[in-house]
């Protein structure tokens, strides 16, 4: 890289990433809130001029049960859990719930100059569980590849792996699709396997957004420049703001602007990452530590010539490079 780089990348997903661990009714307000902060998130995005990849699930791009089921795949997963399949999931509850589907978000992200439509895979894919195999989830990428194309014209190029999970395998996997980018999971150990949700690591990862626990979090990336798909590590993920935190929301705020100057300064990247659905319970705060963040990376940009680039722009500047 010649400049320091700004990634964000956003886990755009509502109730098909959570559907296997809160109700959905409960959430509700929840995932309404989030709908609106979504246009607010662009606005600030546009206004910083801040490239943004938006990994979305596939069947959030649907306006409906009927587009749901048109686009889905006759392959399902097999997990051995079936709790984790969403197809069983809407299925048994026949919800039509508004907040599953959000093509007019999709519309309005592709709209926005800057921001990339890229994939959270269809149905909110797990590659690390018992069960699955290569043919469900190529089915799953290519169904999520055929409503971008179809749907708003998009081919997607940038993959993250739902809840990180993800190996070797899955990463060729998905580079056999097309996929030109994936997001990788940070170098600490308390990030490695986290589909075995252990408790230990949870904390680490917790009070890492605070206190300095694990290694620097910026990078160069040019010994990764001729990998085909290109693995673009996460940095940070951004906490959601809580009341009950008092002043470590400021304190885990400092964290990212601390380490984005450190980026800036060594010529680094650095990659941030959040699910809009972490605005959902205090957005006027939320967005209020967004634009801090985004203030300080317009000052990076100013005194440190930093670039922001989406997942897809990085990727496409590597490959210039080779």
């Amino acid at each position: 890289m010649t400049r320091p780089t700004l990634i964000i990348s956003l886990d755009f997903e509502l109730h098909w990433g959570r559907f296997d661990k809160v109700p959905i009714k409960a959430y509700d307000a929840y995932y309404q809130t989030t709908k609106r902060i979504v246009p607010q998130l662009l606005s600030l995005f546009e206004k910083y001029k801040v490239e943004v990849t938006w990994a979305t699930v596939g069947m959030l791009m649907a306006d409906g049960p009927e587009e749901w089921l048109k686009f889905s795949p006759e392959v399902k997963p097999s997990y051995q859990n079936l709790n984790l399949s969403a197809y069983k999931w809407y299925k048994a509850t026949n919800e039509t719930n508004s907040t599953l589907f959000a093509p007019d978000l999709v519309k309005a992200i592709i709209d926005t100059p800057g921001q990339e439509l890229a994939s959270h895979t269809f149905s909110h894919y797990y590659t690390m569980e018992k069960g699955q195999d290569k043919l469900t989830f190529q089915a799953d990428l290519k169904a999520a590849q055929k409503i971008a194309q179809e749907k708003f014209g998009v081919k997607l190029s940038s993959l993250v792996f739902p809840r990180n999970q993800f190996n070797t395998e899955a990463i060729q996997a998905a580079g056999e699709l097309g996929f030109n980018s994936v997001r990788t999971n940070p170098v600490d150990w308390f990030w490695k396997t986290p589909e075995k949700g252990e408790l230990l690591k949870r904390i680490w990862r917790t009070s890492d957004s605070i206190l300095s626990l694990g290694k620097k979090t910026s990078y160069q990336l040019q010994e990764q420049k001729s990998k085909k798909p290109i693995l673009i590590p996460a940095s940070r993920f951004l906490r959601p703001y809580q009341s009950k935190l008092g002043r470590i929301n400021q304190m885990k705020v400092n964290r990212v602007i601390e380490e984005m100057s450190t980026a800036a300064k060594n010529n680094e990247v650095y990659h941030l990452w959040w699910h809009p659905h972490n605005h959902g319970n205090h957005p006027d705060e939320s967005l209020i530590e967004v634009e801090q963040i985004l203030k300080h990376f317009a000052f990076c940009r100013e005194k440190y010539n930093m670039q922001s680039k989406s997942m897809y722009g990085l990727a496409q500047a590597l490959q210039q490079v080779c």
